[in-house]
């Protein structure tokens, strides 16, 4: 597991830098204004289309950036809404610690360790390629978990040890070319993990 501190993540294909970029207080400042100003997509937005059928995503979601920009997640299409003051004000941060520019932020709630986010790659068509992703988490400290994709479901190819990261309150974690190309990642149940958290992944979009 990887935890705590300013580190450079690397391996076969793996390009990480994880660090806590906002100290405990000012992350909890920031939690908190995030919870009270940010209104989650409801209806079809908050869905997705698995083998033909539709289900409610399991967690709350949200994107803001510049005019014109959307996702694409499944076969629902997300619309930016336009950055508030205060995402203007993290994602300036995030561009001044990183020396990258970001112009679209998908924000994803977990209530708790019930809600999760599947094994996936952002890899979608829109993203500009070889593009960093930088991911902020606020709240509740979750596991995240890589795969390499030769090594997952019931065909892998071989044995690649998985790598764990804690994502602390106030953290970033810069997922930097190839990773995404060859690592699936995840944030799993955690039924210990009893209270809310807000990730934010700031992205490049074409």
């Amino acid at each position: 597991m990887i935890r705590q501190g300013r580190q450079k993540l690397r391996g076969e294909n793996f390009n990480c830098d994880y660090t806590v970029l906002y100290r405990p207080s000012v992350a909890s400042t920031l939690f908190q204004a995030c919870e009270e100003e940010f209104v989650y997509n409801t209806g079809d937005l908050a869905r997705v289309q698995i083998f033909g059928k539709y289900r409610d995503i399991p967690r709350k979601q949200v994107a803001f950036g510049d005019p014109g920009l959307s996702y694409r997640f499944s076969v629902v299409e997300i619309p930016a809404r336009p950055w508030s003051p205060l995402l203007r004000t993290i994602k300036d941060r995030i561009q001044e610690v990183t020396g990258q520019e970001f112009n679209f932020v998908l924000i994803n709630r977990y209530k708790d360790g019930l809600d999760y986010i599947g094994e996936h790659r952002d890899d979608e068509e829109g993203l500009v390629q070889n593009a960093s992703i930088a991911s902020l988490s606020l709240g509740q400290k979750r596991d995240f978990i890589f795969k390499h994709c030769d090594a997952r479901g019931k065909y892998k190819k071989r044995v690649v040890e998985p790598i764990k990261i804690e994502l602390e309150h106030g953290s970033l974690l810069m997922m930097n070319y190839p990773t995404n190309r060859f690592w699936f990642h995840s944030l799993p149940v955690r039924r210990k993990a009893t209270a809310a958290g807000i990730n934010m992944t700031f992205r490049k979009m074409a």
